[in-house]
């Protein structure tokens, strides 16, 4: 499967978003944090933002929901355009309905895990998903550490899709970087969303091409 680069624009200069997701022009999405200060401690931008983000950037928006209640709030970011839309599972009350409504509003539908929520209870279901997001840090905040004790769950994960037989991808964010890329792509990760490292390199699209080289060496 190919090598998807997400950056997360949290990590980017706030005061020139459009200048800075023409950065990352050379990525595959633009990786969209939105926190509601309730379902994670942190508060970023609502939909307004996010609808500015899909009018400019020169690639697709990819909507992380770090919010209460997304069985209400997430379609109305499928609407605004964004290409993929991803809620979490603990916050959901009827995933796999919020997941169909999604699709039929044109986007992909992708729901979240952090680091402790088990990936078992997604299995029977996995055919409702475009994209299974396992948090490799704790969601809320940029620039966190990397936690390692989500690659077995990872690997799980990977072998659910194979055996299934079917194209959903599995995405890493948090403490995505040169030092952990490839293990993560090794463990069953093929979508990668990286913060700190794309944004404070000096080249933003070459940090990407190598990150994408990297992973790709080593994706299943």
């Amino acid at each position: 499967m190919s090598v998807v680069i997400s950056p997360s624009i949290l990590n980017s200069d706030l005061s020139d978003l459009k200048g800075e997701l023409e950065r990352i022009s050379g990525a595959d999405f633009a990786h969209v944090d939105v926190m509601d200060n309730h379902f994670v401690p942190n508060l970023s931008w609502g939909l307004p933002v996010v609808e500015a983000c899909v009018r400019v950037s020169p690639v697709p928006i990819d909507a992380h929901l770090m919010i209460e209640n997304p069985d209400r709030w997430a379609p109305a970011y499928a609407e605004a355009g964004c290409a993929s839309v991803t809620f979490h599972l603990e916050a959901a009350t009827a995933p796999i309905k919020l997941a169909r409504e999604l699709r039929a509003l044109g986007a992909k539908a992708s729901v979240a895990l952090r680091p402790s929520t088990p990936f078992e209870p997604l299995v029977d279901h996995l055919h409702e998903f475009d994209m299974v997001l396992l948090m490799t840090v704790e969601p809320g905040f940029g620039g966190q550490s990397f936690i390692e004790s989500v690659m077995p769950k990872l690997t799980r994960a990977r072998k659910a899709v194979s055996s299934a037989g079917l194209d959903v991808r599995l995405q890493v964010d948090g403490g995505v970087s040169r030092a952990t890329i490839e293990r993560a792509a090794e463990a069953g990760a093929d979508t990668f969303v990286a913060g700190s490292a794309v944004y404070s390199a000096e080249n933003a699209n070459d940090e990407i091409a190598a990150l994408r080289e990297l992973a790709a060496a080593h994706v299943h």
